[in-house]
C-alpha cells in the first residue's frame, strides 16, 4: 500500500469521526470544507461561556467544570479549523510500512504545500521522498491544480449555492458531534506539565459507562481512551494521546480499526491568535473489507504557517496570492 492509498484510510476514518475529533486538525486538518461566503441563513454558533475553573480545598476540579472546560476546548477547536483556511502551510507526511513483527519493511514519504483554492483546501506535492519532483510530476501535477481553478471558476451560481449549503450541513453536524466530547468521557486532572514554555493541565479521559450518544458517530468515542493536555492560559488543546480500546468497523467496505491503534498529536500557537496542528504519529492497524491488511507507522508535521491577505484572490495556478507580512 502506498503512502497516497494509506492517507486515503485516515481520511475515512476522519470523515466518520472514528478518531477523537480534535484529531481531524491534525490527521487531515484541509479537509474540512468550509463555506467561500456565508449565506443569509446562515447564522454563528454560540460560543461556550468561559468556565469557572476554581478548585476546590484539595485543588481539584470537579466533572463539571471538566465537562464545560472540554465544551469551550470544542468551541475554540472549531474556531481554529475557520482560522486555518487564511493559512498556507507545508506539511510533511512519512509512513513506515510494518511487517508482522512491527518492524519496517519501507519507507515512503511527502511533501506537499497547502493552498486555498475558491474555498477548497489543496495540497500540492512538491517533494518525493525528500526529492524534488522531477520535470513530468512537476507538470502533471501542476494541470491536476488548475484543473481544479477551472472547476471552480466555471461555477454558475447555482452550484456555488448547493456547494455551501453542503459544506454549512457538514460543519453544522461536526459542531454538533465534537460537543458530545464533554458528556463521552469521565476527565480526572492529574497535574499541571509544561509544554513548549506554557503551563498546560494534564487531563486523562476515560468513556463513560453511562453515555448515550445523540449524534450518530458519536458512539465510536467510547472506543476511545487516554489523556489530553489544555493550555491554562488560552483553554486550547495542546497535545492528545489516545488509544483505540476495541475493534471499529464502519464503511460500505467494512473497514476495521483494531484495538491498540494509537494517536498522538501536538498543536502549537501560531500568530498570537489561532492554534494549529505541529506534528502527529499514528500507529494504525486496520483491514479493508478483509482483504487488504494495513499496518503501518504514521508521522505527518506541519511547519511554515503564512497567513494570506483576506483581499487575495487565487485566479490561476501561477496567481497564488502574495502572503500577509
Amino acid at each position: 500500500m502506498n503512502c497516497l492509498s494509506s492517507k486515503r484510510v485516515i481520511t475515512n476514518m476522519h470523515n466518520h469521526r472514528l478518531i477523537l475529533p480534535w484529531l481531524v486538525l491534525a490527521c487531515v486538518p484541509l479537509l474540512a470544507q468550509e463555506p467561500s461566503a456565508a449565506t443569509p441563513e446562515t447564522k454563528k454558533p454560540e460560543m461556550s461561556a468561559s468556565p469557572d475553573l476554581s478548585p476546590d480545598a484539595n485543588g481539584k476540579l470537579s466533572q463539571e467544570q471538566m465537562q464545560q472546560l472540554f465544551r469551550v476546548v470544542a468551541d475554540k477547536d472549531l474556531e481554529n479549523d475557520k482560522k486555518l483556511r487564511d493559512y498556507t502551510y507545508v506539511e510533511y507526511w512519512e509512513e513506515h510500512k510494518l511487517d508482522g513483527a512491527g518492524q519496517t519493511k519501507s519507507i515512503e514519504s511527502k511533501t506537499s504545500e497547502v493552498l486555498e483554492l475558491y474555498g477548497e483546501q489543496v495540497r500540492r506535492l512538491i517533494e518525493k521522498n525528500h526529492k524534488p519532483l522531477d520535470a513530468k510530476e512537476a507538470t502533471k501535477e501542476e494541470a491536476r491544480i488548475q484543473k481544479i481553478v477551472d472547476k471552480h471558476k466555471g461555477e454558475s451560481e447555482e452550484e456555488q449555492r448547493k456547494r455551501r449549503e453542503k459544506e454549512d450541513k457538514d460543519r453544522a453536524e461536526g459542531r454538533e458531534f465534537v460537543r458530545e466530547i464533554a458528556d463521552a468521557y469521565n476527565f480526572t486532572l492529574t497535574g499541571t506539565e509544561v509544554i513548549d514554555g506554557r503551563e498546560a493541565w494534564a487531563i486523562s479521559a476515560e468513556p463513560r459507562p453511562e453515555f448515550v450518544p445523540h449524534v450518530k458517530d458519536a458512539k465510536y468515542l467510547s472506543k476511545f481512551h487516554g489523556r489530553v493536555w489544555i493550555d491554562r492560559a488560552d483553554q486550547q488543546l495542546t497535545k492528545m494521546d489516545m488509544e483505540c480500546l476495541d475493534t471499529i468497523s464502519w464503511g460500505l467496505f467494512l473497514a476495521r480499526l483494531h484495538k491498540g491503534t494509537r494517536i498522538l498529536l501536538e498543536q502549537t500557537r501560531v500568530n498570537d491568535e489561532v492554534w494549529l496542528p505541529k506534528h502527529v504519529t499514528a500507529k494504525i492497524d486496520a483491514r479493508l473489507a478483509l482483504l487488504m491488511g494495513i499496518n503501518l507507522s504514521v508521522e505527518q508535521s506541519y511547519r511554515d504557517y503564512k497567513k494570506f491577505r483576506t483581499s487575495a484572490k487565487i485566479v490561476g495556478f501561477n496567481e497564488l496570492g502574495s502572503p500577509a507580512k
